[in-house]
């Protein structure tokens, strides 16, 4: 007889309210650099609820915001990846600017599918 290990576990799935919490602090991250930071509390709130909506939605609607939220951690890492990248010069504020009213559209089109 030889020993098997136990079954590993299911992945639990995406998790909603964990892509949000990052996509805002992709958002703090790249205000920092553009040199405009503000207060999000209410970014763990909204992580809360987004999950608590996206439990709820019917199939076709998690699977969009799955691919939104995909795309959008995409794109925003490779912003931020671009903006780091200068080296020795200061990353330009206006791209910085830039990035983080996109990052917030995207936040806002996520936070509306589950609406």
């Amino acid at each position: 007889m030889t020993h098997q290990a136990p079954p590993s576990p299911a992945a639990d799935g995406p998790d909603p309210g964990r892509q949000i919490a990052q996509l805002h602090e992709a958002l703090r991250l790249v205000e920092r650099i553009a040199g405009e930071p503000r207060a999000h509390y209410q970014a763990l709130d909204e992580a809360a609820r987004i999950s608590g909506a996206y439990a709820l939605a019917l199939p076709v609607v998690q699977r969009r915001f799955e691919t939104l939220a995909n795309e959008t951690a995409l794109w925003a890492a490779a912003g931020v990846e671009a903006l780091l990248a200068s080296g020795p010069v200061p990353p330009s504020r206006a791209a910085a600017n830039r990035l983080a009213l996109q990052l917030e559209t995207a936040l806002d089109d996520l936070a509306a599918l589950l609406d």
